[in-house]
């Protein structure tokens, strides 16, 4: 769902629909800004339940497991919930999500699981199940951490009759996710998660390491408890847990202060074949020990009551709440097949049955699919509620028939369809006004289309097919402007950029207002880069950061191109259009690709024309990698702007981040590792080589070794190739010892760098590589004059030559530059 978007609009679009007179109510997926809502609240208390009126104030985020939103709670009747205040905020989540194929596969993942609807949804004791666990989580996190605040509150639960699907209030959390920590000691960091001693006053990332730390003695916590499987919503090693834990604005005095668990309801079910994240392998081999094959939200009751006793004194007022959460559980559990647990129960148990068929009633009831008389109608027949059971696994048909047999205000809907035009009409235009505010939430349509289209039903049929495209992409092909804005945004804004002054420092600025939205530095950072937008070096970095925009397109032109002659020229042979898109496939799996030559050739241009190397030492290699290339230029500035270094750095790995699905969350472990990679990993290794450079200065450099280096290498590669040959019976080639080929190279780069003494890296680095390129034509030379290669005229020799000079050049410097990457670190010993 799109946030930028008119509330009037959607206002008018909803006018419209009201305004056909149909007797079906309008389908709902979402709350705007401003909408008025009506629950009745259960809270966690004896007769603690009240009606609640809330005025949405904004949307907040939507996953899998639901949507969230900020409301204001504007009265409350007909009884109290302790800890609801009229006008007080409150965060609303409602458990299902707004997205038509999120909810698909979410369900789908569920019923394969547990063979039933998604029960977090549809049934009130799942929901009021997950709550009551949130409630004793939070009151365990009370005894272990001193702060019940560790863990977010719940007041109430639920049932959303217009979207159709349970609901809870919650605190709201005004909060953030961690911050991308400079730290040039990664290194020390990791042997720190090793167990190895390190020295504290030098580690660095204490934001990551106060989360990691809660977040792991949270874990251990709730499975002291028994609530095993909502710990994996908190679990490190999945990737993508680090969100659902926040650090509340107002603590920002230390590291830990703050740190708030605030998601507790899962979203997608985990199976045993199917693991989602790296840390489910753990997840699915410990539930399979527990007896748990399929894992969503299930706790151990007997477990829970074990640690209740054991801290009694905490707990002496959450006794009916255990009570309660026993009996939700137990009816929870059995309203759905779940053949993994019930097992052969399913074959005799009629109370199971029973059950089953009853929660199943009562979910239709919930998911609007039947009215509240017709859930009685089914109750009295077992039959009856089987056969709307299986009516609705039917195709696309099913949810239509049970809407007209269970809903009177959708039955007499579809009798005047068929009895009056003048009403089919009006139900035309109802529907179109419907879909079509669908379409303008998701951003497919802009603020003036979406009311001419919901006014022309043929205007309607024209944008019906694109809908199944992308959203961004159905907007290009219909809008005329939305298409020019993106064309001038891509191809054009940048050549502004490079050219106009005050253009750069108007994106800057506007860059880091939305970084201080997102809370991706602070004021104080904020501050900071503002005042030195005007320096002449931080317009050098803007300018060349518009040139890398420049290049962003280079690559899929090129690729579509060559894609498009290779057609044109091979468009009678069968697969050449399957060839095309491989084509275009390779190119963007390519480290090094068009775009990126031409960004890292500029760098070379930049260090050419201003004979200044030092200032862009770190861009000028990462120029030439596609995707790491956009961040050379912000990992450049780390030691004259840190400020804007680590801003901009964050900036762009957060964007690229962000197109995976999942684990491209905000706040989400990839992000901080592809943060660490770009910025952080080139800072460590920086001051790795800065260390090593001042042992070095007082040590002769020396360079002679580096020829008996050239001449072992090209000894041994022809030794195994003289082994090779006798063995086969024929001449051998580079091929047939690609090993050594790969091998003996990397130990003699690798052996030349350790041998030069005092040696600045440069130099070593270039004595690896003319030691490599030595090796190769000294080989050459030797398997040519004992005919091992089987090569004897002049131009094979040559080829055999460049080959050789290349491949050994290569990789000797690959074997030199790993080489003093691990070399250890002097600060350190």
């Amino acid at each position: 769902m799109s946030r930028e978007y008119s509330i009037e609009v959607c206002r008018r679009l909803k006018e419209r629909f009201d305004s056909q007179g149909l007797y079906r109510p309008m389908r709902v997926r979402c709350y705007d800004g401003g909408d008025e809502v009506v629950y009745d609240a259960a809270g966690f208390g004896t007769d603690s339940t009240c009606r609640v009126k809330l005025v949405v104030e904004e949307f907040a985020g939507a996953g899998f497991a639901g949507q969230v939103y900020k409301v204001r709670l504007s009265g409350i009747e007909n009884g109290c919930v302790d800890s609801l205040r009229v006008g007080g905020v409150y965060a609303m989540k409602i458990l299902v999500p707004p997205s038509f194929g999120r909810k698909l596969f979410r369900n789908a993942l569920y019923r394969i699981g547990f063979q039933g609807a998604f029960q977090p949804q549809l049934n009130p004791y799942a929901n009021r199940a997950c709550a009551l666990w949130q409630k004793f989580i939070r009151r365990a996190a009370g005894v272990r951490f001193g702060d019940e605040r560790r863990v977010v509150d719940i007041y109430a639960t639920f049932i959303d009759k217009t979207i159709g699907s349970c609901g809870s209030l919650n605190e709201w959390i005004d909060g953030r996710t961690w911050r991308l920590e400079v730290d040039n000691h990664l290194d020390l960091l990791k042997k720190y998660y090793r167990g190895r001693p390190v020295d504290n006053q030098l580690l660095g990332s204490p934001e990551y390491q106060a989360k990691r730390q809660f977040m792991h003695e949270f874990v251990a916590l709730m499975h002291e408890m028994g609530a095993h499987e909502f710990a994996r919503q908190y679990e490190w090693s999945t990737c993508k847990s680090q969100p659902n834990c926040l650090k509340r604005t107002d603590s920002e005095n230390g590291p830990s202060a703050g740190l708030v668990a605030v998601d507790f309801t899962a979203g997608l079910v985990l199976l045993p074949f199917l693991p989602m994240s790296p840390g489910d392998f753990k997840l699915i081999a410990g539930g399979i020990k527990r007896g748990s094959l399929v894992q969503f939200d299930r706790g151990s009751i007997k477990k829970l009551a074990g640690f209740v006793e054991k801290n009694s004194n905490n707990f002496s007022d959450m006794q009916p709440l255990l009570e309660e959460l026993k009996q939700a559980e137990c009816s929870y559990r059995r309203s759905v097949p779940d053949i993994t647990h019930n097992h052969v129960r399913l074959l005799y148990s009629r109370q199971l049955w029973s059950t089953m068929l009853d929660s199943a009633v009562a979910g239709w009831e919930v998911g609007n699919i039947i009215q509240p008389q017709y859930r009685q109608k089914l109750q009295r027949s077992r039959i009856l509620t089987l056969l709307f059971y299986f009516i609705g696994l039917i195709p696309f048909l099913g949810s239509l028939l049970r809407k007209i047999w269970g809903r009177a205000d959708w039955r007499r809907h579809y009798q005047r369809m068929f009895a009056s035009w003048e009403y089919l009409c009006r139900a035309v235009r109802g529907r179109v006004a419907e879909k079509v505010l669908t379409w303008y939430r998701a951003g497919r349509v802009s603020d003036s289309r979406a009311t001419t289209i919901a006014t022309s039903v043929w205007r309607f049929w024209g944008h019906l097919p694109l809908c199944l495209l992308p959203a961004r992409l159905h907007r290009f092909l219909t809008d005329s402007n939305y298409a020019r804005e993106t064309l001038v945004y891509w191809f054009v804004r940048p050549v502004r950029l490079y050219f106009n002054v005050g253009l750069r420092e108007q994106w800057l600025r506007e860059t880091v207002r939305q970084g201080q939205k997102k809370h991706m530095l602070s004021d104080e950072d904020a501050g900071v880069i503002f005042a030195q937008v005007n320096e002449a070096f931080i317009q050098k970095y803007l300018k060349s950061l518009a040139v890398h925009i420049c290049t962003l397109p280079v690559t899929q032109i090129v690729s579509v191109t060559v894609a498009a002659i290779y057609w044109l020229t091979h468009w009678g042979q069968p697969n050449a259009f399957v060839i095309g898109l491989g084509i275009i496939g390779i190119f963007q799996v390519l480290p090094v690709s068009p775009g990126s030559l031409v960004r890292g050739f500029y760098v070379v241009y930049l260090v050419a024309r201003e004979r200044n190397f030092r200032d862009y030492n770190i861009a000028v290699f990462l120029g030439f990698f596609k995707y790491l290339g956009y961040l050379a230029f912000p990992i450049q500035m780390t030691y004259h702007y840190p400020a804007l270094a680590r801003f901009m750095a964050s900036h762009w790995a957060t964007e690229a981040v962000h197109l995976v699905p999942v684990f491209g969350e905000r706040g989400a472990l990839l992000e901080h590792w592809v943060f660490c990679l770009f910025y952080n990993w080139p800072l460590t290794i920086r001051r790795r080589m800065s260390n090593r450079a001042r042992i070095r200065a007082s040590i002769m450099p020396r360079y002679w070794h580096a020829g008996l280096c050239a001449a072992g290498t090209a000894g041994l590669v022809c030794l195994g190739q003289f082994f090779f040959a006798n063995n086969a019976n024929q001449p051998a080639g580079l091929r047939d010892v690609w090993y050594l080929v790969i091998l003996l190279p990397l130990a003699c780069g690798a052996l030349v760098t350790l041998g030069c003494g005092g040696a600045k890296l440069g130099r070593r680095i270039l004595a690896a590589a003319i030691s490599g390129v030595m090796a190769g034509a000294l080989y050459v030379a030797a398997s040519a004059a004992l005919g091992a290669s089987g090569s004897v005229e002049i131009a094979g020799i040559m080829t055999d030559f460049a080959w050789g000079a290349f491949i050994f050049a290569i990789l000797s410097t690959f074997g030199a530059v790993i080489a003093e990457l691990k070399l250890p670190d002097p600060e350190l010993q």
